[in-house]
């Protein structure tokens, strides 16, 4: 199964959709095969950042069902191994989905024959985002070195644990009355996380409940400071971890510090990612970190399984690290760069896409 990766923000303008089309093409350059797709329903604009003109089908042909496949919207980038499906912002409702709409799009994104699927989400704690954000136990939120942009990020990890525990219990249970009882009020300050929450609802309910600790436990999201200027951006991100550990019971693990690069609007004017058009720049090589990073590590469990993985620990523990020196890192440049070779799902993504290509006219779904 493909890795889903889940990048989202709490505002709009923090660099989400330049780093995920940058970050899909370092992974793509690492060997990996990667598609990236636009779930930012409601303002699609990952293809010009990929340098694809907006002709094609997309997620939005899905949902509306004049597409029946997945595997019929991906399209051809110009980087080899990476391959785009395009969202639809021009359609009306792709911006609201059904919960089964998600769900079969969640389903069949995890089906692609690919390494890493790249989910460029919309900014904001919408339950679309945050439902697409919950496919991965580990997904990305882009932070930038201010103040407000980290408590947009706290607010949307909020809402996505929120989210998380309400899933697991029925609609008008008494869990899930008590977990709406909980998120009328106001948790910073008194003392009670989440994770207490989740904890004292596992003993009242123990089929629900522990499945709901159990997710809850699991999610381990990653954060990636944007534009930083120095050190003391830093702080900020700490700043993150802190209040999401003791009001939520989250641990935030830094895996990216990305340096200010004056490069980057020429690159999206350009239509060209970064990492294309000077790989030498601060910015290209912080994102080649990352992309390592990610690629480094142990493959994850699936979302919603609330199974551990191999060497989870050391991997925080190494994000924590590079993030705490990450500015002198993004400066020199160091990464460690992977060999491997060209997988076998690349020819299944090239024989998926002639098969779109060349599809007459398909019947309508019932």
């Amino acid at each position: 199964m493909a890795f889903l990766l889940p990048i989202a923000s709490g505002k709009g303008g923090v660099g989400k959709s330049v780093i995920a089309a940058n970050l899909a093409l370092a992974l793509a350059r690492l060997g990996r095969t990667v598609v990236a797709v636009d779930l930012d329903l409601g303002a699609s604009n990952l293809h010009t950042c990929l340098g694809v003109r907006n002709r094609q089908p997309g997620l939005g042909a899905l949902v509306w069902r004049a597409e029946r496949n997945l595997s019929d919207l991906l399209t051809e980038t110009a980087y080899e191994r990476l391959w785009l499906i395009p969202g639809d912002g021009l359609l009306p409702g792709t911006a609201n989905l059904e919960w089964a709409a998600k769900r079969r799009i969640l389903r069949d994104l995890a089906r692609l024959p690919a390494d890493f699927v790249i989910l460029d989400l919309g900014a904001g704690s919408s339950y679309n985002v945050v439902d697409f954000f919950l496919a991965s136990t580990e997904g990305l939120v882009v932070v930038r070195p201010e103040i407000t942009s980290i408590l947009n990020a706290y607010s949307f990890l909020k809402t996505a644990a929120f989210r998380l525990l309400t899933r697991c219990f029925p609609d008008k249970s008494p869990g899930r009355a008590e977990l709406l009882e909980l998120g009328r009020g106001k948790t910073e300050g008194r003392g009670r996380s989440f994770l207490d929450a989740a904890r004292e609802l596992a003993e009242r309910f123990p089929g629900e409940g522990s499945v709901a600790l159990e997710r809850l436990q699991a999610l381990r999201p990653r954060a990636i400071m944007n534009q930083g200027l120095g050190k003391g951006d830093a702080e900020l991100g700490y700043r993150l971890r802190d209040i999401a550990k003791q009001n939520l019971g989250l641990e935030v693990a830094f895996t990216g510090y990305l340096l200010d690069d004056p490069a980057l609007p020429q690159s999206v004017a350009l239509r060209t990612p970064l990492v294309a058009l000077d790989p030498a720049s601060p910015f290209s090589r912080g994102i080649r970190a990352v992309a390592a990073r990610i690629d480094g590590e142990p493959r994850r469990a699936p979302a919603g399984s609330g199974g551990s993985r191999p060497g989870d620990v050391g991997a925080a523990a190494g994000g924590e690290a590079a993030f705490a020196g990450a500015a002198a890192s993004a400066a020199s440049g160091s990464a460690a760069h992977l060999e491997a070779e060209k997988p076998d799902q690349d020819t299944v993504l090239e024989r998926l896409i002639a098969e779109a290509r060349n599809r007459g006219a398909e019947e309508p779904l019932p």
